[in-house]
């Protein structure tokens, strides 16, 4: 288990204060000026050395990503935070917003002057109201401490950070689509290339990371690289915040190593399932669109990148969604499937009519009505809605079905033959 000393996030409960005061009794904003001075490039080496990989599900290399952006291109560059956590069952950035706004800030900082970036945008959802109050808050108190603006951290970089509210819409935690809301269009994604690092907010390049992912900037390069990348296994380094929920008997949000065991995750921190261990049905280990792993699995697989990729599923966002016996699993992955038809943006073909259609077959097979060779065409479907369109949408919506065919689906045809004997009857 992560020992104490090791966390990032320090304040994640709440327990203490929130404002810049308790901040820096914590450890932010100490040194943020010596640390812009040892330069871009140090900054750059310094987040490849940790192993960091993007926070937000993709988990794209963060220090590679940050090289991309151009030394000098002759126009102004951006630096996009990604804060429009919709992704049902993970919870994570919504507390940092909450419980650790400085550190945000003060990342921001940190990877604005890493990345070129004089002006930073933090797109929050809609519905964090709350959270966006404090998080306001705290840039106000950094602005009147003289941490950001002219001479940010009299560092001698000049550095400006912005909220802007979304209007809920899932799609908008796409990168491409979350740059144009911001733009003021309608939030649907871009084709790459271009990507963002080329032309990405106002045609301008652009770096866009997770709350998370930022986050974790100051200390890493107070603590050093190295540090952070003696967590984790290869290719997989770090800590991470878990959020851990259903059917267990402490629904939580952790910080902990990756690469823990799942079995481990859910039994310390949470109390284990309700029910026990034996109790357990299946796990969605990253959130809402990573298929979903039984319980055979669940016993040993480790929580990190490659280790669920491994066993056909993804780590996502890390956030555990755990069902017991007492779960409908068909009806649970139907429910999601209505989810993602109604957050898609319509913009592809294969998404805006494949999310549509796979929901009302869903719902055939939650009741019975399906046939066994409809199990087939639902799964010719999802692939052929997989990897064909502009953004990931499609492919979220397909991977939890074919999780569930994957494991349960006896469990399917079961309730199809069942159907088709009490209609005989």
């Amino acid at each position: 288990m992560l020992q104490d000393k090791d966390r990032i996030f320090t304040n994640l409960y709440g327990w203490d204060g929130t404002d810049l005061k308790s901040s820096q009794k914590r450890g932010d904003w100490s040194n943020t000026k010596k640390l812009i001075g040892k330069g871009r490039e140090w900054m750059i080496e310094e987040m490849k050395a940790s192993g960091m990989r993007g926070r937000g599900g993709a988990g794209f290399p963060t220090g590679l990503k940050w090289s991309f952006m151009p030394k000098d291109s002759g126009k102004p560059q951006y630096l996009v935070v990604n804060a429009d956590e919709s992704e049902p069952g993970t919870c994570k950035d919504r507390d940092i917003l909450r419980y650790e706004p400085h550190k945000l800030v003060e990342g921001c900082l940190l990877a604005g002057f890493a990345i070129g970036a004089n002006t930073g945008y933090i797109y929050i959802r809609g519905e964090f109201y709350n959270e966006a109050v404090a998080l306001q808050k705290a840039i106000d108190e950094a602005y009147d401490a003289g941490l950001l603006g002219k001479n940010a951290a009299k560092s001698g970089w000049d550095f400006d950070l912005y909220i802007h509210r979304g209007a809920g819409a899932y799609i908008c935690g796409e990168e491409s689509a979350l740059l144009n809301s911001l733009e003021g269009k309608k939030g649907m994604p871009r084709n790459k290339p271009p990507f963002p690092a080329m032309a990405g907010l106002y045609a301008c390049p652009t770096t866009v990371n997770n709350v998370e992912t930022i986050a974790a900037v100051p200390d890493i390069m107070r603590r050093g690289g190295n540090w952070f990348s003696s967590f984790g296994n290869e290719n997989n380094r770090g800590t991470k915040l878990f959020c851990i929920s259903g059917h267990v008997n402490r629904p939580c949000n952790v910080e902990e190593s990756l690469s823990i065991p799942l079995r481990d995750l859910i039994e310390k921190h949470a109390g284990g399932v309700r029910g026990g261990w034996d109790n357990l049905l299946a796990v969605l280990p990253g959130g809402s669109s990573t298929p979903v792993l039984p319980r055979h699995i669940c016993d040993t697989v480790l929580m990190d990148f490659d280790s669920l990729k491994a066993v056909q599923s993804s780590l996502g966002t890390a956030a555990v969604i755990v069902m017991d016996k007492s779960t409908d699993i068909v009806q649970a992955i139907t429910r999601l499937s209505q989810f993602y038809w109604h957050e898609s943006c319509g913009q592809c073909t294969p998404c805006r009519e494949g999310t549509g259609w796979i929901w009302r077959m869903m719902k055939q097979m939650t009741t019975g009505e399906a046939s066994i060779k409809d199990i087939d065409m639902l799964l010719d479907v999802c692939g052929q809605m997989e990897g064909n369109s502009i953004c990931a949408h499609a492919d979220a919506a397909a991977w939890p079905i074919q999780g569930l065919m994957r494991h349960f689906r006896d469990e399917v045809e079961r309730r199809i033959i069942e159907y088709r004997k009490t209609q005989a009857a």
